[in-house]
């Protein structure tokens, strides 16, 4: 049964929506992890150096970052529920490629076309739900976000298991099967009734300064190369001062005017940083100083999922009764604590305990951060929100991997978790201007 835009949908139909909109993004997040497990095998059977086969991740980083900014125009123009539909169709048809890709070459090319598809689905998928629970939002948030503090552990474990047992063509191919039952069930539960705007005009103009520009960056950070990170901070810098001027911008930065979305914006950038620089340092710590395999160290990882996980859950309905500073300001400092002893010389059982603890900071600065970006916009301003929250987000991650990958070149795994104690700190700012009470979603 569709759920009516014309009425506000029970409890049970958004607890629906947000059961078929947690598969696209499981399977949107997972890719980012799943494949790297994969570069070896592939470019032992397609032939290429790994140098080349590299391009898997990349190019399908690059595509996501591209079309982010998109996002939100095209589900203005042609409704969320479409565009959320069309976004899975390509991830799922880009898999199915993939899987069946002759050399490096091509399977680059099917990476990018399921990178599209991939970096649709969040933002939309987190728009389409925030205007369906509307003031609710705060306590159902962590919901569609809990597939994304388990993609760091099943990412590389489903990979190692997948390539060993049934070759590295089935890390895309199981995304087959999965995405056409998200699509079968998303036509009958994803809202249908969601007003567009079939004039409103693309801002080419900004199209055609912003995806280059934070490809570029996303590139340039990653790869620490200074010409395309100048290129991308360049062409942004242009973005902003026409976003100014035009009358309706790809990405619309005047809603940084909003003290409440301008903090909770800038809260999501350092988060980024933070969680997705660990999302690479902690495998690789566990890799290289206890020598644990990729599979082993995914398992590691599963009490800081774990914490999360609960933290999420309960983390919204905290929020709504103490104020979402608490919650964020405490989260924060958990996360924190949980990542102190890896400064230090600490025995397993500590490192252990201390996942679990900054699991449960990170689980709970995701839904009151998250909750508060919906609550400071409009409800028909919910998919331009997302598409800046997921942009600055990206952002925050590319620059927060690069300082980390650099000091780790330079310094070693002690000081560097030191520089990642330092991002999270740095988070406390936002917090600590995020209101004391909750504000309902409009």
């Amino acid at each position: 049964m569709l759920i009516k835009a014309s009425r506000t949908a029970s409890d049970s139909e958004v607890l629906r929506l947000a059961g078929v909109l947690i598969f696209g993004a499981v399977l949107a997040t997972l890719d980012t992890t799943i494949v790297n497990v994969g570069l070896g095998a592939i470019a032992h059977d397609l032939g290429g150096p790994i140098s080349t086969t590299g391009w898997v991740s990349t190019g399908y980083l690059l595509a996501v970052a591209v079309v982010i900014p998109l996002s939100g125009w095209a589900s203005e123009r042609f409704g969320g529920r479409r565009m959320w539909l069309v976004s899975v169709a390509l991830f799922t048809a880009g898999s199915a490629l993939c899987g069946l890709a002759w050399s490096a070459p091509s399977l680059i090319a099917f990476r990018i076309l399921q990178g599209l598809g991939g970096g649709m689905m969040q933002p939309i998928g987190q728009a389409l739900f925030a205007r369906a629970a509307g003031p609710r939002l705060g306590r159902l948030i962590g919901i569609v976000t809990l597939p994304a503090t388990f993609a760091p552990v099943l990412g590389p474990v489903l990979g190692g298991v997948l390539v060993q047992h049934l070759g590295w063509r089935w890390m895309f191919t199981i995304n087959v099967p999965i995405g056409i039952a998200t699509i079968v069930a998303a036509l009958r539960v994803v809202p249908a009734g969601e007003t567009h705007r079939p004039g409103h005009r693309l801002d080419a103009t900004g199209l055609a300064l912003l995806s280059p520009g934070l490809a570029a960056l996303v590139y340039g950070l990653g790869a620490r190369n200074a010409v395309a990170l100048g290129a991308g901070v360049l062409a942004l810098a242009a973005y902003g001062w026409h976003s100014l001027r035009a009358r309706q911008p790809l990405i619309d930065l005047r809603l940084f005017a909003r003290r409440g979305f301008a903090v909770a914006t800038g809260n999501s950038f350092l988060l980024g940083a933070s969680l997705y620089s660990s999302m690479l340092l902690l495998p690789l710590y566990y890799q290289q100083v206890w020598h644990a395999s990729v599979f082993d160290a995914g398992l590691l990882l599963v009490p800081q999922a774990l914490g999360s996980a609960v933290a999420l859950y309960f983390a919204g309905r905290v929020a709504e009764r103490f104020g979402p500073r608490t919650v964020l300001l405490t989260g924060i400092v958990l996360a924190l604590a949980g990542t102190f002893p890896f400064t230090q010389q600490a025995p397993a059982w500590l490192l252990t305990a201390s996942l679990l603890v900054r699991g449960i900071g990170l689980g709970a600065t995701t839904a009151p951060g998250m909750a508060a970006v919906y609550a400071a916009v409009e409800r028909d301003e919910a998919h331009r929100a997302a598409a800046v929250v997921n942009v600055v987000n990206r952002a925050g991650g590319s620059l927060g991997t690069a300082i980390l990958v650099t000091v780790l070149e330079s310094q070693g795994f002690t000081t560097t978790f030191w520089w990642a104690l330092g991002l999270s700190a740095l988070s406390l700012v936002p917090a600590a201007l995020f209101p004391r009470r909750s504000r309902c979603a409009a």
